[in-house]
């Protein structure tokens, strides 16, 4: 391949140079401005929820949802341990203290049965968890019927972290819309992007008031700056946000081919044994934000790390599953309720190049050079 091929790069449409040139024309480049509240209006009303925030990144959102729900120093914080590090970062931020859960099989999303084991246990060492953070990984729903019905019964809120998962589904409602705060992300990988940038979601008027007021320097109504409180500035800017409307114009699109890019690799590989795909599960519907992939080798004549070397030698991007937020050095001596899910997907597990730009003929390719091994 002369021309790299990476792993999710940014698809523009056209839609979003008109809006950009809207916002320069208006002269509406600084922070914040009309296409901050259209694509705040616009989200909201796409994931089925009151009200949104539009921030600078997914782990500003988080950060805010944290501080939003109370968490501070000493608190516990029950986190998705199969995710990327933006999912817990903002815990140590609030100087309180990592639990991370493992995953199961159906979804590779938190298990509901192990969640419920971290809450008891905590509780019989006299830690009260603040809340809990459950990741859709890769776009793919957790099992958010059994995730809330626990949390329900031990009275802690819940962060839905749906920053892989913007076009996703369960049961008929989209991701984001059951934690009692969630996030989305608009880095330059996910399905649409603003460049860089996230949201905050909410049907709670006054957490949204609130996050605004502490994304934009917690600035008191005064004719001077005013601060009673420590602020953030994590406000997504009128070009961002303009950039986002125009991809949001395409986003079923884009889900679309995700799913396309999923099937064909599918088709084409997991007649292998020994090879199998992130599951489905019943009454989910996924945006395949990226195609994953797990490499058993007892039963293949490769691993997943030589598939990646070989495709890097053709200028392909390819990248091992998350590493485990309970086995990266930073989070060393948290908490963990673990069962080996996340240990043996990162071990064994690939994503597969997913860029809604790419070709059936070097979908082709990909699949060649992998059946080369196989």
């Amino acid at each position: 391949m002369k021309k790299r091929i990476y792993l999710s790069p940014p698809h523009m449409s056209g839609e979003e140079l008109k809006l950009v040139i809207d916002a320069f024309e208006s002269n509406w480049i600084a922070p914040l401005g009309p296409h901050v509240d259209a694509f705040e209006r616009e989200v909201a009303n796409y994931i089925g929820v009151q009200h949104a925030a539009a921030l600078s990144s997914g782990t500003a959102a988080i950060h805010l949802a944290l501080i939003l729900l109370g968490v501070e120093q000493g608190n516990e914080v029950i986190c998705q341990s199969f995710t990327f590090s933006g999912s817990a970062n903002p815990i140590v931020y609030q100087r309180a203290l990592p639990v991370f859960v493992d995953s199961e099989t159906d979804t590779w999303n938190m298990d509901p049965e192990l969640l419920e084991e971290a809450i008891k246990d905590r509780m019989a060492k006299g830690k009260k968890t603040q809340s809990v953070i459950v990741v859709h990984l890769y776009g793919q729903p957790a099992k958010m019927d059994e995730i809330m019905a626990v949390c329900r019964q031990y009275e802690i809120p819940v962060i839905e972290d749906a920053a892989e998962a913007l076009g996703s589904s369960y049961k008929g409602k989209k991701a984001g819309s059951f934690g009692q705060l969630a996030i989305l992300s608009f880095n330059g990988n996910k399905i649409i992007t603003t460049s860089g940038g996230g949201m905050l979601l909410s049907n709670d008027e006054q957490k949204i008031k609130s996050a605004r007021f502490l994304a934009t320097q917690a600035r008191d109504d005064a004719p001077h700056y005013e601060h009673s409180q420590i602020g953030y500035n994590y406000r997504m800017s009128n070009i961002l946000a303009a950039i986002g409307r125009g991809q949001l114009k395409v986003l079923e699109r884009r889900v679309q081919k995700k799913r396309s890019i999923f099937e064909f690799y599918h088709k084409r590989l997991a007649k292998y044994e020994g090879i199998s795909f992130q599951p489905e599960l019943d009454h989910t519907h996924s945006n395949r934000w990226l195609t994953c992939m797990v490499i058993d080798p007892q039963n293949t004549k490769t691993t997943h790390d030589e598939i990646r070397l070989l495709l890097d030698k053709y200028n392909i991007e390819s990248r091992p599953l998350w590493k485990p937020m309970h086995l990266q050095p930073v989070f060393k001596g948290a908490p963990a309720y673990c069962s080996g899910v996340a240990e043996r997907l990162f071990k064994h597990g690939l994503c597969l190049p997913s860029g809604t730009a790419l070709k059936e003929q070097q979908l082709d390719q990909i699949c060649a050079l992998i059946e080369s091994l196989l």
